[in-house]
């Protein structure tokens, strides 16, 4: 049995909403976090060497890193649903914006957290260059979305899995203003309006309302 072991309020809820929309048969554990100071708990470290969320099991198999569990559920269990191929029209779309999310945009939202907290002042040159990646790439995202619903095209993919955590749940960490962004707020509503995401947060964090606004 395919096992999805998640950290509440992390980036395995993009295990639970790919298994959801594949329809597939899987376990799920949730993991609180610590109270103490809002990581993971003992017990989750203990699954794998980084210690760190997504983590599955499948059998003996225990594998890490979201791109890599997302491939894995998708060619063992998915019958190729959710990816694009080559010769297909938008492939070339699909891988970028497949790899960008783990590639680019949440490294820079991790990269600005992480510099906010040791000096959030102008006079922190990193920060602020930071920043400007940042900027660059809402503004990178507003304009996809504006030309298509989902970010590989016209249907849902992979790759859309893989953003919409850094979108989303990730500003209960790094708080990010939507206004100036109407493509990317109206793109997370109609994540939000899919069966299968509902009822992967419903499980995943019961009680959490996601942050699609």
């Amino acid at each position: 049995m395919l096992t999805v072991h998640h950290l509440a309020t992390s980036q395995s809820e993009r295990i639970v909403w790919l298994c959801e929309e594949l329809g597939i048969p899987y376990e799920l554990k949730r993991y609180e976090r610590r109270t103490d100071n809002k990581l993971a708990p003992a017990e989750y470290k203990a699954l794998h060497p980084m210690g760190i969320a997504p983590i599955i099991t499948d059998g003996d198999l225990v594998l890490g890193e979201s791109a890599a569990i997302v491939e894995y559920i998708i060619q063992t269990y998915g019958d190729g649903r959710l990816v694009l191929k080559r010769g297909d029209a938008e492939f070339a779309d699909y891988l970028y914006w497949f790899h960008f999310a783990n590639g680019t945009l949440q490294p820079t939202l991790g990269r600005v957290m992480g510099l906010e907290r040791v000096d959030p002042s102008p006079a922190n040159g990193p920060l602020q260059q930071s920043k400007v990646r940042l900027d660059l790439l809402f503004a990178m995202l507003e304009q996809r979305l504006g030309a298509v619903p989902y970010l590989a095209g016209a249907e849902l993919t992979a790759a859309d899995i893989m953003s919409v955590f850094s979108l989303s749940t990730m500003r209960l960490f790094r708080p990010v203003d939507l206004a100036p962004y109407p493509n990317i707020r109206a793109y997370l509503q109609r994540i939000g309006a899919r069966p299968a995401y509902q009822r992967a947060m419903a499980k995943g964090d019961p009680g959490f309302a996601p942050l699609l606004g």
